[in-house]
């Protein structure tokens, strides 16, 4: 099958009250763009992408793709029209898909695809709980679309048909272009509608097809209400799908997982844990309560928090430990080793079996620049140690309490570095007006 998409992205979002473009609102921590780009790259061989100008942000959210820029904000149909420069010579069909329609399946789009077949034009409807300000769908007795109205052009006997336009639509290519430049804004908010190529295309003696597709995949997202009704509606399907997948939820509704979230069998995920982008959780980790991983991989085994935070570049080896308070970043905690309690562990190497005491950290930032602590195999880190990087800590070496260490220690060496306590007779309270 030949066919490309048109994603329109360049709408401004006013109702969200935002500086950002309402395509770049994040679903699941992805901009809603890349959400659809990620299904129509599933059906499509091509997609182009129209925004708005001075958008350079979407620009790079929508990249390998080629932008074209609706210079003017003049309807949908002027939006597709900006497409034509790379796409009316296509060999092919063409769809339009919406940015802010991100929930839409794959397989929904394959459905477009192929009922395009045999016909001249295809659409995709919806039947909604409450019809709203949506166009409405108008079909013949042979179930064919006649037409479809806009809202705000509907009689009060069109709002009340029950099947709303979802604005997606597929034609080919050459016919797709020749209706947009037919296209007339002689209505009731001056637009060019895209959806007025319907009736340009039955004028044409074209068949038009209608699929339905359930609301949860085509809602479109204009505000914050509505962009956290989708969240909560992804939320939902990653949470059905990591149970599904072995993964045990004590509280599945307060799981925020991300887009990309991969867990293995097993798994048990305490209440309240966010998933940021990027992480991988391997077979039989447990991740506690209140916790937050983000860019990390956590080998079997393991156990998370709680209280944790894993932040990029992270990896916890298997059967490493992790405990309340403890924060890791471009670390690396060797297999069996733990860090139980309330320390920082940034831009370190801890080798397999070490422990790391509580309130150690690493000192890996200078002000300018970033360096590295490594933490030999069985190495024992005593509380309250700072290690001041670059610095290396042996194999089996141990570290006293309230040690600041400047300089590597060797293997199975002890180190202590921190004042001698002196203690000074009647120094105390005791004659300065304390009671004993």
């Amino acid at each position: 099958m030949n066919i490309a998409a048109v994603i329109l992205a360049a709408g401004l979002g006013t109702r969200m009250r935002s500086r950002l473009p309402k395509a770049l609102h994040p679903i699941a921590a992805r901009p809603m763009l890349q959400h659809i780009l990620s299904a129509a790259t599933e059906v499509f061989d091509r997609a182009v992408v129209v925004i708005g100008p001075e958008m350079p942000a979407l620009q790079r959210a929508a990249d390998p793709h080629p932008v074209v820029v609706q210079t003017e904000r003049l309807g949908t149909g002027h939006a597709a029209l900006q497409a034509a420069p790379l796409l009316e010579a296509f060999a092919g069909d063409v769809a339009v898909l919406y940015a802010d329609n991100p929930l839409i399946t794959p397989e929904t789009l394959r459905r477009l695809a192929a009922a395009r077949v045999g016909a001249g034009l295809a659409l995709v409807a919806m039947r909604p709980a409450d019809p709203g300000r949506y166009g409405r769908v108008l079909t013949n007795a042979a179930g064919e679309v006649e037409r479809v109205v806009e809202w705000a052009d509907a009689t009060a006997e069109e709002r009340a048909i029950g099947l709303c336009n979802a604005g997606v639509i597929c034609a080919p290519a050459a016919s797709l272009f020749r209706w947009l430049r037919a296209i007339r804004n002689d209505n009731a908010k001056g637009e060019y509608y895209l959806t007025d190529i319907v009736a340009l295309a039955r004028q044409a003696g074209e068949r038009v097809v209608v699929i339905e597709a359930p609301e949860a995949e085509l809602r479109g997202i204009n505000s914050r209400v509505e962009l956290a009704a989708a969240e909560a509606a992804v939320q939902a399907r990653l949470r059905l799908a990591a149970m599904e997948g072995g993964a045990t939820l004590i509280q599945p509704d307060s799981v925020t997982f991300a887009f990309d979230t991969r867990l293995g069998q097993d798994v048990k995920i305490g209440p309240n844990v966010v998933f940021g982008p990027d992480v991988v959780v391997e077979d039989g980790v447990e991740i506690r309560a209140f916790s937050h991983l983000e860019g990390c991989i956590v080998r079997a085994g393991a156990i998370i928090g709680p209280f944790a935070r894993l932040r990029p570049g992270t990896r916890i080896e298997p059967g490493g430990h992790v405990g309340n308070f403890v924060e890791l970043k471009a670390t690396v905690l060797g297999a069996g080793a733990k860090a139980n309690h309330l320390s920082y562990l940034g831009d370190a190497e801890i080798g397999a079996g070490a422990n790391i005491g509580a309130g150690t950290i690493t000192c890996n930032y200078d002000g300018v620049n970033k360096h590295r602590t490594e933490i030999g195999a069985g190495a024992f880190i005593g509380s309250d140690t700072a290690l001041v990087a670059p610095v290396r800590v042996g194999a089996r070496a141990l570290v006293a309490a309230g040690s600041v260490i400047t300089e590597d220690v060797p293997d199975d060496a002890m180190a202590i570095a921190r004042g001698r306590q002196a203690n000074k007779a009647g120094r105390g309270f005791r004659g300065k007006g304390v009671k004993a």
